[in-house]
């Protein structure tokens, strides 16, 4: 009994749970994206520490994905595509950013939580990549 309701409401809702499933993964990047584009120094700085030339550069272009991307997703628009670039840029940041396994003690864990945060994200992503955006977006599909 349980198992219908449940499985009835998944399918009536469908629609919707595939927006709000959108637009909590878009509340995550969108701005993000868009704090790195109004000052993108400390990103900038940090990838000029691990060695980036042109670091200025790469910190504008992962705001710009990380907001248009965001943005793609949240409305619906080239989402297979817009999905797939997100899934590349979260492999990326995380395997630069969350390098747990270079830290110990409580630093250690706190990139462990990001990093396998992140690789829940990239799961979320994959689901809209197969799946599509849905009825409520731009592509409708």
């Amino acid at each position: 009994m349980l198992v219908r309701t449940v499985e009835s409401i998944a399918v009536r809702g469908e629609p919707l749970w595939l927006l709000l499933g959108r637009l909590a993964l878009a509340a995550l990047y969108v701005p993000s994206g868009f704090r790195k584009l109004m000052d993108p120094t400390r990103m900038a700085d940090m990838l000029a520490g691990k060695g980036f030339p042109a670091p200025m550069a790469w910190a504008i272009l992962a705001g710009a994905v990380e907001f248009m991307g965001g943005m793609a997703i949240a409305v619906g628009y080239v989402t297979r595509l817009a999905a797939f670039v997100m899934i590349v840029f979260t492999v990326i940041a995380m395997s630069l950013a969350h390098i747990y396994w270079d830290l110990d003690g409580a630093a250690r864990y706190a990139q462990l939580i990001q990093f396998y945060k992140d690789l829940a994200i990239i799961g979320g992503f994959l689901f809209v990549f197969v799946r599509g955006a849905g009825p409520l977006s731009i592509d409708r599909r």
